[in-house]
């Protein structure tokens, strides 16, 4: 059960095939990628908490090329090494939460939108909640799949909700659609990736327990 199929992901490969021969024939180090792709997700994460949406979802639009980058390069250039896949998933983590942060400060100082089934007395912080509940799910399916690991059992493709679906969902619908509808579909995102999230976690727990 995944939300992007393979035929796009591999299509998107496809696209940014080119940026990442020109990174292979400067030989940028893989490292160097993944930091700068966290420094603009932490970045991204900053716009959010200032309210710019739109301007947020298309800096993380933008940076989820280094997502893929890094590891393609790394891999063409003969550098991936038991530390840049430690140091990628660290950081990994780092910008998940900044994002998630950033939208969790959003809801707790934002007084405008107001979402129709909340009112203007509830809709901020039980939008907290959920982003601090998103940001533990989060969590957990990462730490659910790095345990597994540990104990020689892949879990990495178990699971509704990875990454790259959380890097899309995190960026493209509000590059595209902002504070559409009083932050009705804002809202809606969060609040699926954090059910996600957590579904995610569970799936993989059933299925080291299995």
């Amino acid at each position: 059960m995944k939300i992007l199929p393979d035929w796009l992901k591999n299509g998107y490969l496809r696209v940014i095939e080119p940026v990442a021969d020109l990174l292979v024939r400067l030989r940028v180090n893989p490292n160097h990628i993944t930091t700068i792709g966290t420094l603009c997700s932490v970045a991204g994460g900053v716009i959010y908490a200032t309210g710019h949406i739109m301007t947020a979802g298309y800096l993380l639009s933008i940076t989820a090329l280094f997502d893929v980058l890094d590891g393609t390069v790394a891999r063409r250039t003969g550098r991936s090494t038991v530390f840049g896949a430690f140091y990628d998933s660290t950081l990994d983590r780092v910008a998940d939460g900044a994002v998630m942060s950033g939208l969790a400060v959003f809801y707790a100082t934002d007084r405008q939108t107001v979402l129709p089934l909340l009112g203007a007395n509830h809709s901020g912080w039980v939008m907290v909640t959920v982003c601090l509940l998103c940001i533990i799910g989060t969590f957990l399916t990462s730490y659910t799949r790095a345990r597994a690991e540990s104990l020689g059992i892949d879990a990495k493709d178990v699971g509704m909700v990875q990454r790259p679906e959380r890097v899309v969902l995190l960026c493209v619908p509000q590059a595209l659609f902002g504070l559409t509808l009083g932050g009705t579909v804002l809202a809606a995102i969060v609040a699926f990736l954090c059910v996600t999230a957590w579904f995610t976690a569970v799936q993989r727990i059933a299925f080291v327990y299995n």
